[in-house]
């Protein structure tokens, strides 16, 4: 059970013993009280019928109304205990979740789609956390009520009580694992669907504009609909034997009824059994068998979060804790305090990048970080650049040479740890459905009011800032909808320069920026912006790139084609013809729309 991965999740929910306990006893005591209602609901029909006197019936009419509105209160009592469970077992097994994979290695979630890693986050703890309403709760109870049920039954007639187990044992163990064995062959197939369709959904909304332009927007559609065809047969081939697995619930009803029958008629003309509890025995299995009614979609219910467990275990199997190492940087202050000057922070020798079991796309790159100093990373998209800034902020592994920060490779820092070292913000980093202010402390959790206020004046926010309805307590929407680009760019670049880091990596950070971005780029790489800071930038914009202390221009294989100074790239004696080439263009084209 240790390697199980619904255990293995369950255990992560760390639900309390007392509250399902609690939860089964209610459950259990408001499906007994059903069935305590339908049998003395039978034997009150059965002996008024042979016309007692009225106070011989006062008891059983008590008895109803006692059962009839205890099943209302216990069931009602068992729903707000079992879903305090299973929401408090989800909130545990989240915050697990995410310390997990804010500490550990972030390779395996960075391999994931976004559409794919929410479904695991979101839909996945959800399954495992149902597991515990709609799939143990239920067996609990069902199997309380139906031993019970059988013993009950055995003290009025014990062959109706062996016949009523039996039954039970049909319903509530032979449809359940006949219903579990045969969806198994398709739950696996169903959830791959589900997640391809949530990445897929999650990949359209985002990046509309960008597949529209590329053309993309046809092949996205169809693949989605692909992966709901893909779904949608999955159901269908589980639909039959669900079917089946269903119909054995009141075939066993049915069979209980007649054995019932069978067996009570010869005890009654035997004299060994009341014409009134004939009616008991008969009629009381109907309200049993509703302890096992729920108990194949129970099965399937824990097939699908064995299934959903098993994606969240391989995601929290995929974040391996680091070992610990240098403790944290302090959370607010100068984040340089306790670099010397001229001394590295950072240090790349020979240093190739790429993705886990992708092709190399970075290498032989020598990086040397001082506070202080800036450095522009340039070349042909889709070469690898960003890769690089994973790979400096420790966020993927180097495939060759190593990442040194503080003289301690990177990848065995810890996550807080390298986070208070190396701030990285890439070209999709997330913006939060909530105020600017809460956005901007994910940098630094102590960002007062004032601290926010000016850094977002100093990226060039100070207009859109004036014009919020709340200021800094205006909520952004779902990853910043109610912002343009060149704004939301503008917000991450804030979010970077308050993080207490004394290396800043930043990805593209003046894309969709139109007015004001050579400023901007000009602003990070000359120390206004990020005094006393080292400052890497990638960039595809060469405009304000005279600020960097250095250059360094990547080909198309990820090679150093070029280092050196802005100007010494243009000019000077070992000057780089295609930098040159692409300075002269963009220059171009700004005076041409500048006409």
């Amino acid at each position: 059970m240790r390697t199980d991965p619904l255990w293995r999740a369950v255990r992560l929910l760390d639900v309390d013993p007392k509250r399902v306990l609690g939860a089964v006893l209610a459950g259990a005591g408001g499906l007994g009280s059903a069935i305590a209602l339908a049998a003395i609901s039978a034997w009150l029909i059965a002996r008024a019928a042979q016309m007692p006197p009225v106070p011989a019936l006062s008891i059983a009419a008590v008895a109803v109304r006692l059962f009839g509105i205890s099943r209302g209160v216990l069931r009602y009592v068992e729903r707000l205990v079992s879903h305090d469970v299973a929401l408090r077992g989800m909130a545990n097994l989240r915050v697990r979740l995410y310390e997990r994979l804010a500490s550990g290695s972030p390779a395996g979630m960075l391999a994931l789609r976004r559409g794919d890693l929410l479904a695991r986050v979101g839909a996945d703890v959800d399954a495992v956390g149902d597991v515990v309403v709609r799939g143990l709760l239920p067996m609990a109870v069902a199997g309380v009520v139906g031993l019970g049920s059988a013993i009950a039954m055995g003290v009025f007639l014990p062959t109706a009580g062996v016949a009523l187990a039996a039954c039970l044992l049909l319903a509530g163990v032979v449809a359940p694992w006949w219903a579990y064995r045969t969806a198994r062959a398709t739950e696996r197939e169903s959830a791959a669907a589900r997640s391809d369709l949530a990445a897929t959904t999650q990949t359209l909304l985002d990046g509309a504009g960008e597949l529209t332009v590329a053309g993309r927007v046809a092949p996205a559609l169809d693949e989605l609909r692909a992966a709901d065809a893909r779904l949608a047969r999955a159901v269908d081939r589980g639909a039959g034997p669900a079917a089946v697995a269903a119909a054995l619930g009141p075939l066993a009803t049915g069979i209980a009824m007649l054995a019932a029958l069978v067996l009570g008629i010869p005890a009654v003309t035997a004299g060994g059994l009341d014409p009134v509890e004939l009616a008991v025995v008969v009629l009381t299995p109907l309200a049993v068998f509703e302890a096992t009614s729920v108990l194949p979609g129970a099965a399937v219910s824990l097939l699908r979060s064995r299934e959903a467990a098993r994606r969240v275990v391989d995601l929290l199997d995929s974040s391996v804790q680091a070992p610990a190492a240098t403790p944290a940087a302090p959370a607010s202050g100068d984040a340089t305090a306790d670099v010397p000057a001229g001394v590295a922070v950072l240090r790349a020798e020979d240093l190739a990048c790429g993705w886990p079991d992708g092709p190399v796309l970075v290498r032989g790159l020598d990086l040397e970080l001082v506070p202080g100093r800036s450095t522009a990373i340039v070349g042909p998209s889709g070469l690898g650049k960003t890769t690089l800034l994973l790979t400096l902020a420790g966020l993927l592994e180097a495939r060759a040479g190593h990442v040194l920060v503080d003289g301690r490779p990177v990848h065995v820092l810890d996550r807080a740890a390298a986070a208070s070292r190396v701030a990285l913000t890439t070209e999709d980093a997330h913006v939060f459905d909530t105020t600017v202010l809460e956005n901007l402390r994910v940098a630094r959790g102590d960002v007062t009011p004032d601290e926010a206020t000016a850094v977002l004046r100093a990226v060039g926010l100070d207009g859109w800032l004036d014009g919020l309805p709340d200021g800094l307590d205006t909520v952004l929407g779902s990853d910043a909808a109610r912002v343009s680009g060149g704004e939301r760019r503008r917000l991450l670049v804030a979010r970077t320069l308050l993080a207490a880091a004394p290396v800043l990596l930043l990805d593209e950070p003046t894309e969709h920026v139109d007015a004001g971005g050579r400023a901007l780029l000009a602003g990070l790489l000359d120390g206004t912006l990020a005094p006393g800071r080292a400052v890497v930038v990638v960039t595809h914009r060469l405009g304000g790139l005279d600020a960097a202390d250095e250059v360094i221009l990547l080909d198309a294989t990820g090679t150093v084609r070029a280092r050196g100074h802005h100007h010494a790239l243009l000019h000077g004696e070992h000057a780089e013809p295609a930098y040159a080439a692409a300075w002269r263009a963009e220059q171009q084209a700004e005076q041409t729309e500048g006409e």
